[in-house]
């Protein structure tokens, strides 16, 4: 089939390194005779025939922005099939020939069903801060986020050492332990707590935490991943308020984490992957979507969202204690 006419939508959570994504597409398409269709808040917007025309000129100046200029949304009804059957005629009688998708799992997962029951060809980029997808090592946001993590926590750490306090710090991540493992690394913590932890306890932290008191230690950060199985930051400090009498502090980063301008690599990953995307789909494949492995570009299908998540490196979470030390 000749594409003549490709829709592009951002789904989930967002994240930086979207409109790099956006940009790419909607150049790539015109400097492929081809026309880009912006569908706003993602899969309701398809169900509501939210899109309009995107041209290069609209894609001016989006580059360095975090967020999404076309917003996004949850969609309950998109889980119907019956409303999918609709969104497929929908999107034909409206000369949209072929869809991009840039999100998490819940997006490509929305993606492969409706290629898989309309015939629509769709291309996914891989954009959640968390970075657990399987069959790529990156997905947009997630440099993004890491270094906004160990910007705040260079500046606690100021704190910390001043007031000789232990300080908990909740990094984004309810399923992945992800962002939470490389910003303890990056930040020289001398705990992480995430959720496919193995032997994570409570009793482990506070060993962990009197080894270094009996080092000399006197001022300790501990980044716990939102989801982490032990509990989330304000549960772990009142325990140690509570059984140990620790001088200590809570801070969650929440969503400082999600925005801000894109770093150099998620608007590097954006443009490529968004670029590719179009090319991909203008060549009549469909159902696949873009990521990297060994710092190569790497065409993984949309099935393999169904393969387990994956979890940090265990090399790297078994550093955090030894280089605290």
């Amino acid at each position: 089939m000749s594409v003549k006419r490709i829709g592009v939508l951002t789904s989930g959570g967002d994240a930086p390194g979207m409109n790099a994504a956006i940009r790419a597409v909607v150049r790539q398409a015109d400097a492929l005779g081809l026309e880009t269709y912006g569908v706003y808040r993602g899969f309701q917007g398809l169900v509501d025939q939210d899109w309009r025309p995107l041209t290069s000129r609209n894609c001016s100046n989006i580059l360095q922005r975090g967020g999404t200029i076309l917003f996004t949304a949850r969609c309950q009804a998109f889980l119907v099939p019956a409303v999918r059957a609709q969104v497929g005629r929908d999107l034909r009688d409206a000369g949209i020939e072929a869809l991009v998708v840039i999100g998490g799992d819940g997006s490509f997962t929305g993606a492969d069903l409706l290629g898989r029951e309309t015939g629509i060809p769709v291309a996914g980029i891989p954009g959640t801060i968390d970075n657990d997808l399987p069959g790529t090592d990156r997905t947009l946001g997630f440099d993004t986020a890491l270094n906004t993590a160990i910007e705040a926590i260079d500046r606690i750490r100021d704190t910390a050492s001043a007031h000789e306090r232990v300080f908990l710090v909740e990094v984004m991540g309810r399923q992945s332990g992800m962002l939470a493992v490389h910003t303890a690394i990056a930040c020289g913590a001398e705990a992480v707590l995430f959720p496919e932890g193995e032997g994570e306890s409570f009793e482990g932290l506070v060993a962990q935490l009197r080894s270094g008191w009996e080092r000399g230690k006197r001022a300790s950060i501990i980044v716990v991943a939102e989801g982490d199985k032990v509990g989330n930051a304000y549960a772990i400090g009142e325990r140690l308020r509570k059984d140990h009498n620790l001088d200590l502090r809570v801070v969650v980063l929440g969503h400082i984490q999600r925005g801000g301008s894109p770093t150099a690599l998620d608007r590097i990953h954006g443009s490529w992957w968004g670029a590719e995307a179009v090319r991909r789909l203008a060549a009549g494949e469909s159902g696949f979507f873009l990521g990297l492995k060994a710092g190569e570009l790497v065409v993984q299908p949309l099935s393999r969202l169904r393969d387990p998540r994956p979890a940090p490196p265990r090399t790297l979470s078994d550093l955090v204690p030894i280089l605290a030390r």
